[in-house]
């Protein structure tokens, strides 16, 4: 049995052997954080997960929130967490953070009661079909069957089955890191207890394997010989990639590192902001950055111009690096080393030196340039969506925790660098704007840092719910851009300032997020001038007494002018 006797008589546990072997089971995966939505379908799982220690366990009344919450904690402990609901349409909530998390490759469990099979579809209330609800946007499916006797099996049979289901889906989720579903019938009555489960054969967590990687002779030899290597990171965990691997990629005159915000990876000779390296290049520029081998790792790339440029000018070699997925982004891909960057690297490096090129000696001068130009754009900017992220990316502590939502947000984000210490994160698997918040208040929940949400005025307002819970730190802080609207879509093309366009696509608005910031009880502060950010940024960080809320107005009819504007004067 997973836990010692004593300790499991003086625990109460559900009657429903089904609740039994799951909380077991999670216990012995050491999934220990479950975020718990009210519900009666779901009392057994609840009774048992809430009066065994071992679980950390949060009461999340918004299955959506719910589930994004969970998600932001598997980001930060990169660990299975478990969202447990009752049955019917709430199971259905989960589907947008069950979607990120299969694209973001994030360990979500989703621990669903279902009725019984012989009360779906005949007209009983609260009931959907629930086996595959989630398509193909789940790792692993365990559908439980009633465990009461059915011929020809034992009931000993079906329990063993069930068990070995639950133990499956828990360790799919740990070692292919993404999510899973374990869908539960439970039958009336839901609430009895006994003092000691049934006993089930012991259980471990299984670790992540790292396969050693063997780079093959014609391998080391294409690398050797390439002059234009391009090597571009994508969402990645703060301080995954070995120190002597960053040096070595830093210092190679044929290798030059394109970074985002959210790939977490810092450098010097590293090219972080790569629209505003790339965005002004000319048809010639372009066939003098095209890679021979384009080296990939990390999660999903925020930007759409890098995309572009590769699909354009492809590659002839495209190598991946992830222990399963290989997405082929470019068109192109040729290999997929299934190990980590780290493995990969290793192996590259023993037995490859430094090439000569002036690959790297290009691009660092076309960077220096595009840094000036930059700085010289925003001396003389008044306030606006630009300006706002520049002050604030200027004001963010060091050792902080940002969180950023999507849209335009997260791309504004992308053209100002970050102190090392300071880790980002963003939802990029689905990059849609429904959990940001959601995903930053169950991070910050665990995370060692202080953290700060950074959203936009529809994405914050959309997911107003991530803030009606009761775990949220006295350091949490968000901030706010409030231009009245869905500002990237005057970005975009087809801006026509109609009012149809602004209705449909903008949709135009008049909130503000004062009364709602008070009624969660959060310090509320707002800026519209440059003046007045500044003294609202400085007053924001200087104290953790209580959670805060910085809403900074800036002209929605200025943004996309000022925007694209900065990517001309950057030639």
């Amino acid at each position: 049995m997973v836990q010692n006797q004593y300790l499991c008589t003086l625990m109460k546990w559900p009657k429903h052997d089904l609740a039994q072997f799951i909380i077991q089971l999670c216990e012995a995966k050491a999934v220990k954080h479950i975020v718990i939505s009210p519900g009666s379908r779901n009392a057994p799982l609840t009774i048992g997960f809430t009066n065994h220690s071992f679980f950390k366990c949060y009461s999340i009344v918004d299955e959506r929130s719910a589930a994004f919450f969970a998600l932001g904690i598997a980001q930060q402990t990169l660990e299975p967490v478990a969202v447990v609901c009752t049955s019917g349409s709430a199971l259905l909530n989960y589907y947008p953070a069950v979607a990120e998390a299969f694209y973001s490759g994030l360990p979500l469990v989703v621990i669903s009661a279902d009725r019984p099979p012989h009360l779906i579809n005949v007209g009983d209330g609260q009931t959907i079909i629930q086996p595959h609800a989630f398509g193909k946007h789940i790792l692993f499916e365990a559908n439980l069957k009633p465990t009461k006797k059915r011929f020809p099996f034992s009931v000993q049979y079906v329990q063993k089955k069930a068990q070995t289901l639950i133990s499956k889906a828990l360790d799919t989720a740990q070692q292919k890191m993404g999510p899973v579903h374990i869908n539960v019938p439970f039958d009336e009555p839901l609430y009895e207890t006994v003092n000691q489960p049934i006993a089930i054969k012991s259980a471990t967590k299984k670790e992540l394997f790292d396969p050693a990687v063997q780079i093959s002779n014609s391998t080391l030899k294409t690398w050797q010989n390439a002059k234009r290597k391009l090597v571009l990171v994508g969402v990645n965990s703060p301080n995954s990639l070995e120190s002597s691997i960053v040096e070595h990629l830093a210092y190679d005159p044929s290798v030059i590192v394109l970074t985002e915000t959210t790939s977490n990876l810092h450098h010097p000779n590293f090219f972080p902001s790569i629209d505003q390296l790339i965005a002004p290049l000319k048809k010639d520029e372009f066939k003098q950055l095209q890679p021979d081998i384009l080296v990939t790792f990390g999660g999903l790339i925020v930007s759409k111009k890098v995309k572009v440029f590769l699909r354009e000018y492809k590659p002839n070699q495209h190598w991946h690096i992830d222990h399963y997925r290989a997405n082929d982004t470019y068109f192109c891909l040729n290999t997929h080393f299934k190990c980590t960057p780290n493995t990969f690297f290793k192996s590259l490096f023993k037995s490859s030196k430094s090439t000569n090129s002036t690959y790297f000696e290009t691009w660092s001068t076309i960077k220096q340039l595009r840094l000036k130009r930059h700085a010289n754009y925003l001396k003389s900017m008044a306030i606006s969506d630009f300006k706002a992220f520049e002050l604030i990316s200027k004001a963010i502590p060091k050792n902080y925790s940002v969180q950023s939502g999507n849209s335009s947000t997260i791309r504004y984000l992308q053209l100002f660098e970050f102190d090392c210490s300071i880790h980002l994160y963003c939802n990029r698997g689905t990059s849609g704007i429904d959990g940001s918040t959601s995903t930053a208040v169950g991070a910050s929940v665990v995370s060692q840092f202080p953290t700060l949400l950074i959203t936009g005025d529809l994405s914050f307002f959309y997911d107003i719910n991530g803030l009606w819970n009761n775990y949220i730190p006295n350091n949490f802080k968000v901030i706010v851009i409030n231009n009245n609207g869905g500002g990237i879509f005057r970005i975009l093309p087809g801006n026509d300032n109609s009012e149809l366009f602004e209705t449909y696509f903008e949709t135009k608005h008049q909130r503000s997020a004062k009364t709602l910031a008070q009624d969660f009880g959060f310090t509320y502060s707002s800026a519209d001038s440059i003046a007045t950010l500044n003294d609202a940024l400085f007053a924001f960080f200087d104290d953790n007494s209580t959670p805060k809320l910085l809403e900074i107005f800036t002209p929605y009819s200025e943004n996309d002018k000022i925007l694209l504007s900065y990517f001309d004067q950057l030639v």
